[in-house]
């Protein structure tokens, strides 16, 4: 089963035109995508506002924030808005690749074909996205939708085979994760600093190198590889997982804020949902995963 990285898919915020933007572009489920710039892993040494792109550009211009709702800059409406427009084609989609593609046994090669082509061509998507300095409406609708065809397929083949009522069970898990770490952040659990970025990034880099590796083994190996995605090993590294994409929403959140509060481009509010829709995927993949684990005959 395929793993969403919404780590490895984003840059962090751009100046374009004076104003800092919110670039995102982490993987895996969408798929893990790339490193990319990151302005909270490039700090700037005894620099205070080095956490913050858009304090910086405060910092130096002497400008205030701007007031987003009078000079078309992006605003939270803008984000849940766009966000729910994502989120909601990705459902439809992942909804009609259930409802279409059935998994029994004389479909479920054709089906989960489909839904390999479709998630590699939305991976494909989504790095194209990542490295434009622009959001892409077109680009991040279509990954949406792709995405969309291969969770669906994904979740009825664990649902209907393996264990039935996961695809609910991992929802409610990505929603009870998203809460809690929305809760924490907005009430100042969660410091989103230098040192935490960098911690995160460490443990993301090592926690991608050791799947790609036990995927090598996997593929010229056979069998599970390492076995880092199956048993007991494979809970532990899909709880890890799932703790990755909660700090990740925690940067989300961050970039957020600080792109509202310093006037981001109402546009730039396209690469926020992004950001925020591949986080969303990883952590439920991860969840898919635990439960297709625990549930296994194997």
């Amino acid at each position: 089963m395929r793993s969403s990285n919404p780590v490895f898919s984003r840059r962090g915020f751009s100046r374009d035109n004076g104003y800092a933007g919110f670039n995102t572009a982490p993987q895996a489920g969408g798929a893990a995508v790339g490193t990319q710039a990151n302005p909270y892993a490039q700090p700037q040494a005894g620099n205070p506002y080095a956490q913050n792109p858009y304090a910086q550009q405060a910092q130096q211009y002497g400008a205030p924030p701007q007031a987003p709702s009078t000079t078309g800059r992006m605003t939270m409406d803008d984000v849940l808005m766009r966000t729910g427009t994502t989120l909601g084609i990705l459902i439809v989609t992942a909804a009609l690749a259930w409802a279409l593609l059935p998994v029994d046994d004389a479909n479920i090669g054709r089906s989960y074909g489909i839904a390999i082509g479709a998630g590699l061509i939305g991976m494909v998507l989504a790095l194209v996205q990542s490295f434009k300095r622009k959001a892409s409406p077109a680009l991040i609708i279509s990954y949406a939708a792709l995405e969309g065809v291969f969770l669906g397929v994904v979740s009825s083949v664990v649902d209907n085979r393996i264990a039935s009522g996961a695809a609910m069970q991992a929802v409610l898990g990505t929603v009870a994760v998203f809460a809690a770490v929305l809760v924490a952040y907005k009430a100042g659990w969660i410091r989103v600093n230098r040192r935490f970025v960098g911690f995160v990034m460490a443990a993301a880099l090592g926690f991608i190198a050791l799947m790609a590796i036990n995927l090598l083994f996997a593929v010229f190996g056979g069998g599970d590889g390492l076995g880092f995605r199956s048993g007991p090993l494979g809970i532990l590294f899909g709880v890890i997982g799932i703790l990755l994409g909660a700090c990740f929403l925690a940067l989300d959140f961050k970039q957020v804020e600080d792109g509202i509060a310093y006037g981001a481009p109402r546009e730039e509010a396209w690469l926020a949902a992004f950001g925020l829709t591949l986080t969303l995927v990883w952590i439920y993949m991860e969840f898919l995963r635990i439960i297709a684990i625990l549930n296994s005959s194997d």
